[in-house]
Order: C-alpha cells, then structure tokens, then sequence
C-alpha cells in the first residue's frame, strides 16, 4: 500500500482498556513523607485532621 492510499481504521473492541496505575510504590511512599513534614509544620488543626486523614489513606495503599 503506498503512503497516499487511505488505510482503513483498526477494529474497535467494546471492552475498555486496562487502567494504568497513576502512582507508583515509591510515590506513595514519598507522599507519606511529604505529608508527616508538613503535618509537623502546620498549627491549623482542620489542615492537621486532613493531611492525617490522607496520610493514613495512603498508607492502606502503602505500608512500608
């Protein structure tokens, strides 16, 4: 087939393709960190409950 001829488009599967993981480990793991920092910075205790909140989320997805 030369370049100039249209190809015709791939088949289309109806099942979605598989999700890719967004963090990694190592993310979460640096997350955490970055979380335990800040938490030790902050004096507002509403900021305090959510970054502990987070950081315990992120430990269910990382327990190292």
């Amino acid at each position: 087939m030369s370049d100039t001829e249209a190809k015709s488009p791939e088949p289309t599967s109806s099942e979605p393709s598989r999700a890719r993981a967004l963090f990694s480990t190592a993310d979460f793991k640096l997350l955490r960190a970055a979380l335990a920092s800040h938490a030790r910075t902050t004096e507002d205790r509403e900021e305090l409950a959510r970054i502990n909140a987070l950081h315990h989320r992120l430990g269910t997805y990382y327990s190292g």
